[in-house]
Parts: structure tokens; sequence; C-alpha cells
């Protein structure tokens, strides 16, 4: 009885949140762009000056990650994001078009549901408050039930700056009895225009199939390749640098590292020199069995631990503290090959292949099980090997010679920064960009007339006699005619 009143209170409370977000986003929408970015500008300087304490309470609340790399990821979804979007225009007319007499009008798309995961709880809230604010929107947060403390005071934190600087507070809220019940009933709200999802696969696809647009991501696998151009230390470096950071926790960060049959040796003497410890067979079968549960999904005793952790855990006793990441070799992908899923941690496979081409090939495979439409690294100095792989990797971001987890979000590359990344048709998603305030709205096409009904009648071929004279790059379509049949009896008489 207890549970089902819960429910029943959860339920309540996503109807009286909704609708007070609907009144404050009418109101946003009646807001100039100046004052539109005056509220953006307040909850990046609030992000800014709470980002430790926030951090601290991430970390206390879940157990992932670090401290001091939570502060940054929190500069990074306030400060960063802001001056990123700062000099966008979101309001009333963004472009005009003279010559051909069209006109294109930002229109918010109202009241959005944003769902925040537990890896990144507290920087996700800020991130995705300033980007739905910055296209005219509302947003009201469905948490993650191990964050919600953390999450519930970045809300505060975001409210509080919304009313200092002259908005509605109800712009940002969020569930405070977050049940399942409560999600779906805010992803199928009729008054919800959008659904914002990150989060779990599972999540995910609740999201696309409630009924209501949604843009949602996918998981990671992220191979890495070092070509053998590279700076090798230097890149070694990028990859145990990102896969670290937050001990692994960012989607983009690398899964797995694949190189020539022939430089593995130097890979491995120069990843073991900066601190990876290879996972002998014994120890590489009694880690695969832990770090996936019996249904094939991540362990999530995994996600975001440290290295000394996951070695407890797992039962691996010979694992040095020095070690900064755990490394198995790995010759197969899918079902039975757990290192060739996604890792939420600091744990990498390690595959070769036998040539260039044949690690192209054994990429997309590791892609296409898990991870496509996502993110791809690689370390070179050949820039035709940028060109081979980027025609052929089934994801939305190569990201060359820096770490990938910060390349794919955004902060050491140009991109948008962003903790929402597009995954593209081929990985489910409605989008392949990272992001930003741009997909958070929609546009309004103004068009003048150019041409009379009289002008586009006289345009038209003359098909009087059953067959259209046009021309097709100065052949008659009655040539082409022939031409074809020719063609066709030929090949019959061949």
């Amino acid at each position: 009885m207890q549970l089902y009143d819960k429910d029943l209170l959860s339920m309540q409370e996503v109807r009286e949140l909704v609708g007070a977000a609907k009144k404050a986003q009418q109101e946003l929408a009646g807001m100039t762009q100046e004052q539109v970015d005056r509220i953006v500008r307040a909850i990046a300087d609030a992000g800014v000056r709470n980002a430790r304490r926030l951090a601290e309470m991430a970390n206390e609340d879940t157990g992932f990650g670090k401290v001091e790399d939570k502060v940054i990821k929190n500069v990074f979804g306030s400060r960063g994001v802001y001056e990123y979007i700062k000099d966008m225009k979101t309001v009333g007319e963004l472009e005009r078009d003279e010559v051909n007499k069209t006109r294109t009008i930002a229109v918010p798309v109202g009241v959005i549901a944003g769902l925040i995961p537990s890896t990144n709880p507290t920087s996700t809230a800020l991130y995705k408050s300033e980007i739905a604010i910055k296209a005219g929107n509302a947003i009201v947060f469905s948490p993650h039930p191990t964050a919600l403390r953390c999450i519930m005071e970045t809300v505060k934190v975001i409210r509080q700056a919304i009313s200092e600087a002259g908005g509605n507070e109800n712009l940002v809220s969020c569930i405070t009895i977050p049940t399942m019940e409560a999600t779906d009933n805010l992803m199928r709200h009729r008054d919800v225009a959008l659904i914002l999802a990150t989060g779990g696969s599972a999540m995910v696809r609740a999201a696309y199939s409630s009924g209501t647009p949604a843009i949602g991501v996918g998981p990671g696998n992220g191979p890495a390749y070092l070509e053998k151009t590279c700076d090798l230390p230097l890149a070694v470096k990028r990859i145990l640098d990102s896969k670290t950071f937050d001990w692994g926790t960012i989607c983009a960060s690398e899964q797995s590292i694949i190189c020539d049959e022939d430089m593995a040796a130097a890979v491995q003497a120069e990843m073991e020199k900066q601190g990876a410890y290879f996972l002998d067979d014994a120890e590489r079968a009694k880690l695969g069995k832990f770090i996936l549960r019996a249904n094939g999904t991540m362990n999530p005793e995994i996600v975001g631990r440290s290295v000394e952790t996951i070695a407890k855990l797992a039962g691996l006793d010979r694992v040095p503290v020095s070690a900064r990441v755990l490394v198995a070799r790995e010759d197969g992908v899918g079902r039975g090959h757990p290192y060739s899923n996604e890792k939420l941690g600091p744990i990498l496979a390690f595959y070769t292949g036998k040539d260039y081409r044949d690690v192209c090939e054994k990429v997309c495979t590791i892609l296409r099980y898990e991870g496509a439409g996502h993110t791809f690294s690689m370390h070179t100095k050949d820039e035709q090997m940028v060109d081979y792989f980027a025609k052929r990797v089934p994801v939305s971001r190569v990201i060359v010679n820096t770490a990938s987890a910060l390349g794919g979000i955004g902060a050491s590359t140009a991109l948008m920064p962003a903790l929402t990344l597009g995954c593209g048709a081929v990985g489910g998603s409605a989008t392949s960009e990272n992001v930003g305030p741009m997909q958070l709205l929609n546009t309004r096409k103004v068009a003048y007339g150019l041409r009379e009904l009289d002008d586009i009648r006289q345009g038209a071929p003359d098909c009087s006699d059953g067959i259209c004279q046009s021309t097709v790059g100065g052949i008659s379509e009655t040539d082409l005619e022939a031409i074809v049949r020719m063609v066709v009896s030929r090949m019959k008489k061949a």
C-alpha cells in the first residue's frame, strides 16, 4: 500500500510540475534574446560557483568517479556550454534571404522532459538547463534515484539563478519522488513536447516508444586506433588520461584500443610504462565474468570505480596499486567476448589487425555490435588514414589526436560542448549532433511568391502528343526511350 501511495504521489507531482513549467515557458516565449541570454548566463555563473560542492555531493551519492574531475565536468557543463552558445541567435528571426524572399523564425518546442543519469548527474542538469532555456523552453527533470540528492541541489542552484536573473524559476524543475510511473507519465504527458534522454539503453528505448518526440543516445563503445605514424607515447598518454578521467564515466571514452600486429609489442610496452596493467589469461577470464551481468548488460559495480576497487571486487590479487587501467587482450566481438562491450570504468580491450584495412573492418564490427553511431578515435599523422576511416566507420564523431572522452563532448575539440551525444539513424537516434539549443527548437518558414501559375505552365514540357518532350542533359526523353529499348534488346540477345 505504501508503494502504491508513492506512485500516486509521484504522478500527481508530475502533473503539477508540467503545469508550472508550461506557464513559465509561455512567459519565457515573450522575452527578448537579451533577457533569455541573461538567464542562461546566470545559470552558468551559478554552476561555476557551486562546481566543487555539487561535485562532492555527486561523488558521495553515487560513489562514481573522482571529485576533482567532476568539478571540471560541472564547470564544463555550465561555463563551457555557455561560452559556446552565448552568441547563438535563438529568439525571433534567425535568417532572412532577400533574394529568394524567405525568412526563418525560431519556435520553442515548449516543455521538455529531461532524463538525468547517475554517471554525470550535476553536470548534465546544468548543461540541459542552459540549452533548453537558450532555445526558449522549460525543462522538467526525471532524476536517477541514486543521484536524487545532488540533482535536487543542482536544480535548487539553477532555480535561484533564474529567479535572480528575472526569470520564472519553474523553467527548471525536478521530480522529487522518482518512480518508473512518474518518469513514464512525464514522457507521455500531453504538454511535454520533447524528451531529452540521457541514460541507459532501456530508458532511451522507453523514451522513443512513449509517443512523444525524443532525442536519445545509444551506448558508447568507441575503439581507439593507434596508427603506425602516431606519436606513440603521446597517444598512450591521451588514451590513459581519457579512460581514467572521472574513472571512465563519459560515454565517449575509449572502450578498446587497436593497432597493427607489428606494433602490438611496442604499444603494450608503452602502455605498461604509463601505468596500464595487462591481465594474464586467468585474470582476463575472472574479470570477464564480473564485468557483465547474466543478461549481457554492464555490471553497475564497475561503473566509475577505481582500478583498485574493481580488482578487489573481482578478486584480482596481483594488480599493483599503481595500476591506472586494466587491459585485456581480446580477439572476438559479441557474446562470449565481454571486453567487446561498453565498460564505463578503467578497463580496456586490446585488439590487433593485420593492417589498417583489417583494423577498419574490426572497428566496424565492434561498433555494429554495440556503439553504432557514437564515437571512434584515432591517433595518426597521416591525413589519408583519417579520410579512409572517416568514410567507413559507422559513427557520428571521428576524434583525432586527442582524448576521446574530452574530444567527443567538445572539451578538447571545437564540437558543441554537450553531455548528450546523438548517434544518428545508425545508432537509433534522432540526431547525429552533439545536442545543443538548435536541436531543441523548431523553425517556421516565411516564403513569398516568386512565380505565377502562368509562368510555371510556360516552363512545363510539351506533352500534347502523350510523350513529354523535355530534355535531360541535351537529350530528349523520346531519344532516351529509344536508347533504353536498344540497350535492353542487345542485352536479351547476349
